[in-house]
């Protein structure tokens, strides 16, 4: 069910500088099909649920901090392989170190704002996605 959908999300620093247009024209373009969205501002409880996997990496209470700095895009994405290639397609987690032509190449800063997050194949995408779409959990749609 979840082979073909992932989760990326439009981090606090892209939607203050207005970027959330061209990220998702982009994913568009490159073919992956929206099938979900939202925005929100995440609590700090909220945000620690979502981020539970790093809670014992020193980058922790950082990463929190600037998740719930403001609002948020959640963007269920549909298309073959998704997972893979949206982590290709967003680059790698440093902007400095991303293949030119990434979104984090393009829009990050840091290796913190760094404009997006795409769900890891090696973790979790289920939780993830139904974090933010809990109707995709349900089978009976």
């Amino acid at each position: 069910m979840y082979s073909n959908q992932t989760l990326v999300l439009i981090k606090p620093d892209a939607v203050s500088r207005h970027c959330i247009g061209e990220i998702l024209g982009r994913l568009e373009a490159a073919g992956f099909a929206v099938t979900g969205l939202v925005m929100r501002r995440l609590s700090r409880e909220q945000a620690g649920e979502f981020y539970a996997i790093h809670r014992d990496k020193e980058f922790f209470p950082g990463l929190v901090e600037f998740m719930t700095s403001g609002p948020l895009v959640a963007v269920r994405l549909t298309g073959e392989d998704a997972c893979r290639r949206v982590r290709e397609f967003v680059g790698s987690t440093d902007p400095a170190k991303a293949a030119p032509g990434t979104i984090r190449a393009d829009f990050g800063t840091s290796v913190r704002t760094n404009a997006v997050h795409a769900s890891n194949p090696e973790e979790d995408v289920r939780r993830e996605l139904e974090f933010f779409f809990p109707e995709a959990g349900d089978t009976r749609r």
